[in-house]
Protein backbone atom coordinates (compact mmCIF):
# COMPACT_ATOMS: atom_id res chain seq x y z
CA UNK A 1 0.00 0.00 0.00
CA UNK A 2 2.81 2.39 0.95
CA UNK A 3 4.61 1.58 -2.30
CA UNK A 4 1.49 2.45 -4.27
CA UNK A 5 1.11 5.85 -2.57
CA UNK A 6 4.76 6.74 -3.23
CA UNK A 7 4.33 5.72 -6.85
CA UNK A 8 1.31 8.00 -7.30
CA UNK A 9 3.15 10.94 -5.70
CA UNK A 10 6.14 10.38 -7.98
CA UNK A 11 3.89 10.20 -11.04
CA UNK A 12 2.08 13.44 -10.13
CA UNK A 13 5.42 15.19 -9.68
CA UNK A 14 6.73 14.01 -13.04
CA UNK A 15 3.60 15.09 -14.93
CA UNK A 16 3.64 18.59 -13.42
CA UNK A 17 0.70 18.14 -11.05
CA UNK A 18 0.97 17.88 -7.26
CA UNK A 19 2.27 20.95 -5.42
CA UNK A 20 2.96 22.84 -8.64
CA UNK A 21 -0.76 23.00 -9.31
CA UNK A 22 -1.19 24.82 -6.01
CA UNK A 23 1.37 27.43 -6.95
CA UNK A 24 3.91 26.19 -4.41
CA UNK A 25 6.24 24.14 -6.61
CA UNK A 26 8.42 24.75 -9.64
CA UNK A 27 6.58 22.66 -12.24
CA UNK A 28 4.55 23.90 -15.25
CA UNK A 29 2.17 26.76 -14.37
CA UNK A 30 4.17 27.78 -11.32
CA UNK A 31 6.95 30.37 -10.96
CA UNK A 32 7.96 28.87 -7.63
CA UNK A 33 10.92 30.63 -6.09
CA UNK A 34 13.19 30.63 -9.15
CA UNK A 35 15.92 33.24 -8.68
CA UNK A 36 15.84 34.16 -12.36
CA UNK A 37 12.27 35.51 -12.37
CA UNK A 38 12.24 39.19 -13.43
CA UNK A 39 9.06 41.21 -13.00
CA UNK A 40 8.27 44.53 -14.71
CA UNK A 41 8.01 47.66 -12.58
CA UNK A 42 4.78 48.17 -10.67
CA UNK A 43 2.08 50.32 -12.29
CA UNK A 44 3.02 53.26 -10.07
CA UNK A 45 4.31 56.69 -11.09
CA UNK A 46 5.15 59.30 -8.49
CA UNK A 47 5.94 61.72 -11.32
CA UNK A 48 2.47 61.34 -12.81
CA UNK A 49 0.93 62.02 -9.41
CA UNK A 50 3.09 65.10 -8.82
CA UNK A 51 2.13 66.48 -12.22
CA UNK A 52 -1.55 65.90 -11.48
CA UNK A 53 -1.26 67.59 -8.06
CA UNK A 54 0.26 70.70 -9.67
CA UNK A 55 -2.52 70.81 -12.25
CA UNK A 56 -5.33 70.25 -9.74
CA UNK A 57 -4.17 72.73 -7.07
CA UNK A 58 -5.30 76.01 -8.72
CA UNK A 59 -8.39 74.34 -10.19
CA UNK A 60 -9.55 73.01 -6.80
CA UNK A 61 -8.93 76.37 -5.08
CA UNK A 62 -11.84 77.95 -6.94
CA UNK A 63 -14.20 75.09 -6.09
CA UNK A 64 -14.14 75.11 -2.31
CA UNK A 65 -17.59 75.94 -0.93
CA UNK A 66 -19.18 76.73 2.43
CA UNK A 67 -21.98 74.65 3.95
CA UNK A 68 -24.83 76.83 2.68
CA UNK A 69 -23.53 76.62 -0.90
CA UNK A 70 -22.87 72.88 -0.53
CA UNK A 71 -26.44 72.22 0.63
CA UNK A 72 -27.97 74.46 -2.02
CA UNK A 73 -26.00 72.70 -4.77
CA UNK A 74 -26.96 69.27 -3.44
CA UNK A 75 -30.63 69.97 -4.14
CA UNK A 76 -30.07 70.99 -7.76
CA UNK A 77 -30.49 68.58 -10.72
CA UNK A 78 -27.41 66.82 -12.07
CA UNK A 79 -25.68 66.83 -8.68
CA UNK A 80 -24.58 64.02 -6.37
CA UNK A 81 -22.86 63.98 -2.99
CA UNK A 82 -20.02 61.44 -3.00
CA UNK A 83 -18.75 59.90 0.24
CA UNK A 84 -15.41 58.11 -0.27
CA UNK A 85 -14.89 57.03 3.36
CA UNK A 86 -14.89 53.35 4.31
CA UNK A 87 -18.12 51.34 3.96
CA UNK A 88 -18.11 50.89 7.76
CA UNK A 89 -18.08 54.66 8.40
CA UNK A 90 -20.59 55.34 5.64
CA UNK A 91 -23.08 52.77 6.91
CA UNK A 92 -22.93 54.20 10.41
CA UNK A 93 -23.45 57.84 9.41
CA UNK A 94 -23.26 59.96 6.26
CA UNK A 95 -24.73 63.13 4.82
CA UNK A 96 -28.30 62.37 3.83
CA UNK A 97 -28.62 61.32 0.20
CA UNK A 98 -24.91 60.72 -0.34
CA UNK A 99 -23.70 57.99 -2.67
CA UNK A 100 -20.80 55.81 -1.57
CA UNK A 101 -17.62 54.57 -3.19
CA UNK A 102 -14.66 53.92 -0.90
CA UNK A 103 -11.49 55.65 -2.08
CA UNK A 104 -9.69 52.30 -2.10
CA UNK A 105 -12.21 51.05 -4.70
CA UNK A 106 -11.72 53.93 -7.17
CA UNK A 107 -11.25 52.76 -10.76
CA UNK A 108 -12.87 53.73 -14.07
CA UNK A 109 -15.62 51.11 -14.01
CA UNK A 110 -16.55 51.61 -10.36
CA UNK A 111 -16.75 55.38 -10.78
CA UNK A 112 -18.97 55.00 -13.86
CA UNK A 113 -21.44 52.94 -11.84
CA UNK A 114 -21.76 55.66 -9.18
CA UNK A 115 -21.39 58.88 -11.19
CA UNK A 116 -23.85 59.18 -14.11
CA UNK A 117 -21.69 61.30 -16.46
CA UNK A 118 -18.47 63.29 -16.58
CA UNK A 119 -20.63 66.43 -16.49
CA UNK A 120 -22.34 65.41 -13.22
CA UNK A 121 -21.63 67.90 -10.44
CA UNK A 122 -19.95 66.06 -7.56
CA UNK A 123 -19.88 67.34 -3.98
CA UNK A 124 -17.34 65.77 -1.63
CA UNK A 125 -16.64 65.83 2.11
CA UNK A 126 -14.62 63.73 4.58
CA UNK A 127 -14.15 63.14 8.31
CA UNK A 128 -12.20 66.39 8.66
CA UNK A 129 -15.27 68.40 7.69
CA UNK A 130 -17.13 67.52 10.89
CA UNK A 131 -16.56 67.99 14.60
CA UNK A 132 -18.55 66.85 17.61
CA UNK A 133 -18.37 63.12 16.84
CA UNK A 134 -14.77 61.92 16.91
CA UNK A 135 -15.93 58.29 16.90
CA UNK A 136 -17.61 58.40 13.51
CA UNK A 137 -15.75 61.37 12.01
CA UNK A 138 -12.23 60.81 13.38
CA UNK A 139 -9.78 63.53 12.40
CA UNK A 140 -6.77 62.55 10.30
CA UNK A 141 -4.62 65.46 11.52
CA UNK A 142 -1.09 64.38 12.52
CA UNK A 143 0.48 65.78 15.71
CA UNK A 144 4.23 66.08 16.35
CA UNK A 145 4.31 62.94 18.53
CA UNK A 146 3.72 60.81 15.42
CA UNK A 147 6.82 62.18 13.69
CA UNK A 148 10.01 60.24 14.52
CA UNK A 149 13.55 61.65 14.81
CA UNK A 150 12.55 65.30 15.18
CA UNK A 151 14.77 67.67 17.14
CA UNK A 152 13.27 69.46 20.19
CA UNK A 153 13.17 72.74 18.27
CA UNK A 154 11.27 71.18 15.39
CA UNK A 155 8.98 69.38 17.82
CA UNK A 156 7.99 72.74 19.26
CA UNK A 157 7.19 74.05 15.78
CA UNK A 158 5.30 70.86 15.01
CA UNK A 159 3.12 71.41 18.05
CA UNK A 160 2.19 74.80 16.66
CA UNK A 161 1.44 73.50 13.17
CA UNK A 162 -0.01 69.98 12.91
CA UNK A 163 0.08 68.18 9.59
CA UNK A 164 -3.34 68.32 7.94
CA UNK A 165 -4.05 64.91 6.45
CA UNK A 166 -7.51 64.54 4.90
CA UNK A 167 -9.29 62.24 2.49
CA UNK A 168 -10.78 65.15 0.53
CA UNK A 169 -7.45 65.97 -1.15
CA UNK A 170 -6.64 62.55 -2.69
CA UNK A 171 -10.34 62.10 -3.51
CA UNK A 172 -10.38 65.38 -5.45
CA UNK A 173 -7.08 64.64 -7.22
CA UNK A 174 -8.19 61.16 -8.26
CA UNK A 175 -11.62 62.27 -9.47
CA UNK A 176 -9.89 64.91 -11.61
CA UNK A 177 -7.41 62.35 -12.90
CA UNK A 178 -10.23 60.01 -13.91
CA UNK A 179 -11.83 62.83 -15.93
CA UNK A 180 -14.39 64.21 -13.46
CA UNK A 181 -13.83 67.97 -13.41
CA UNK A 182 -17.15 69.26 -12.06
CA UNK A 183 -16.14 68.64 -8.43
CA UNK A 184 -16.79 70.89 -5.43
CA UNK A 185 -15.47 70.36 -1.92
CA UNK A 186 -16.95 71.35 1.43
CA UNK A 187 -14.46 73.78 2.96
CA UNK A 188 -15.85 74.28 6.47
CA UNK A 189 -15.49 72.42 9.76
CA UNK A 190 -19.14 71.83 10.61
CA UNK A 191 -20.55 70.79 13.97
CA UNK A 192 -22.58 67.59 13.58
CA UNK A 193 -25.39 69.23 15.57
CA UNK A 194 -25.81 72.02 13.03
CA UNK A 195 -29.50 71.91 12.15
CA UNK A 196 -28.89 72.91 8.54
CA UNK A 197 -27.46 69.51 7.70
CA UNK A 198 -29.13 66.10 7.90
CA UNK A 199 -27.47 62.73 8.37
CA UNK A 200 -28.62 59.16 7.92
CA UNK A 201 -27.18 55.76 8.79
CA UNK A 202 -27.42 52.97 11.35
CA UNK A 203 -26.55 55.20 14.35
CA UNK A 204 -28.78 58.11 13.34
CA UNK A 205 -32.09 58.04 15.22
CA UNK A 206 -35.18 58.56 13.07
CA UNK A 207 -36.62 62.05 13.22
CA UNK A 208 -39.73 62.45 15.32
CA UNK A 209 -42.86 63.21 13.29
Amino acid sequence: MQKGIFGIVALLSITGFGLAQGGLGTGPGSLGTAAGVKYPKAKVSFEDFKGLVNEVEPYRASRLVDLNTFLKMSKEPGTIILDSRSAFRFERIHVKGAKHLAFTDFNQDALKRVIPTFETRILIYCNNNFEGNQTDFPSKVVGFSAKPNISPAKQFLSQQKPLMMALNVPTYINLYGYGYRNVYELDELVNVKDRRISFEGSIVPPKKP
